[in-house]
């Protein structure tokens, strides 16, 4: 029988939500205005957001004035992200490495959501999927970490405490991923999940979107838009098309 994918468990729970619930939304909204400014796209520009978590990107683009739609493998997310649609933003169960029905005019991925995948071909293929789904000189925007200075700065163990809940957190690079295993006691018994992305720089992920016909276009090392310095910068920031 085949396990189920980390993220699909990890995502699915209200522990994952509770965790990450003081994300920052104004750094988010930042990179928004200053990417679609930056590229300057129309406001009849259709933007995907993939995937979409429980849409906070989506809506802000959306108010923006452009239309969006938002994908996302995890049911509740999906279900959460609903209350906010309206005519011109709407949100679908999807997984990224199927197809799309639609042509977009950007694709956007954002926040580290890409490089969950065991074999490269995985991840090839869902760039296959967002290149195939962009319409002619459409943008596909690329939001990571920056992996060296993750490996650099590596914070093995630390612990959160969040809605009365402990969450030991452990981090380790191995076998070309960046794990991080979360362990906590919650509603009468332990919890354990591990987060994996792949170890993607610069240098990678360049031969990841050679390899299906992707140009990049911009490489940013943070949500102002600064130059990117693999030593220094937070984020890897790609534009491609």
């Amino acid at each position: 029988m085949k396990t189920k994918d980390w993220f699909t468990e990890w995502f699915n729970t209200s522990y994952y939500h509770i965790l990450y619930k003081d994300r920052n939304d104004s750094d988010a909204q930042l990179f928004m205005k200053n990417i679609t400014e930056f590229l300057a796209l129309p406001k009849s520009t259709h933007i995907l957001d993939l995937p979409c978590g429980k849409g906070r990107h989506s809506v802000f683009l959306n108010s923006l004035g452009y239309k969006v739609t938002g994908g996302d493998l995890s049911k509740n997310s999906i279900e959460f992200a609903k209350q906010f649609e309206n005519d011109t933003l709407n949100f679908e169960v999807h997984d990224m490495r199927k197809p799309f029905n639609n042509n977009y005019d950007s694709v956007f991925n954002l926040f580290t959501s890409f490089g969950y995948f065991e074999d490269d071909a995985e991840d090839i293929l869902i760039l296959k999927n967002i290149k195939n789904g962009l319409s002619k000189d459409g943008y596909f925007v690329f939001d990571f970490l920056n992996a060296n200075k993750v490996k650099a700065n590596l914070v093995t163990e630390e612990t959160k405490i969040v809605d009365d809940i402990t969450f030991n957190i452990k981090r380790e690079i191995t076998n070309g991923f960046i794990l991080k295993q979360i362990s906590f006691f919650a509603d009468g018994k332990k919890h354990s999940y591990t987060e994996r992305v792949k170890f993607l720089d610069l240098e990678k992920m360049t031969s990841y979107l050679n390899k299906v016909g992707f140009t990049i276009k911009n490489v940013f090392g943070d949500y102002s838009l600064n130059d990117f310095d693999p030593k220094t910068s937070n984020r890897l920031i790609l534009t491609a098309k």
